[in-house]
């Protein structure tokens, strides 16, 4: 190999080595992002897992309550019943 040869070759192993540090840096640039793009969607998680234990919380409580409601016209239309019968009656005695 002759001096200009050599000067040459130098050269490309210098742009290889270049090269390899920029796809490096672009690699670590592209983890970063892909770091901050996954906290975010943590986050998303955490947000959606909290609003749907809120939600099945409202759901239970709407649930007692449409129960509580079942078992108070058990015993509401019964005397509101009788009460209707009873000024019916006075009313047309």
């Amino acid at each position: 190999m002759n001096e200009q040869e050599l000067q040459r070759l130098t050269r490309v192993l210098e742009e290889i080595r270049d090269n390899q540090k920029l796809q490096l840096e672009r690699q670590a640039e592209s983890l970063a992002v892909q770091r901050e793009q996954f906290a975010l969607v943590r986050g998303q998680a955490d947000r959606a897992e909290r609003i749907n234990a809120r939600a099945e919380q409202l759901q239970d409580r709407s649930a007692q309550i449409m129960a509580s409601a079942r078992k108070l016209l058990v015993v509401i239309v019964p005397v509101v019943i009788v009460l209707i019968i009873y000024v019916s009656w006075l009313l047309f005695r």
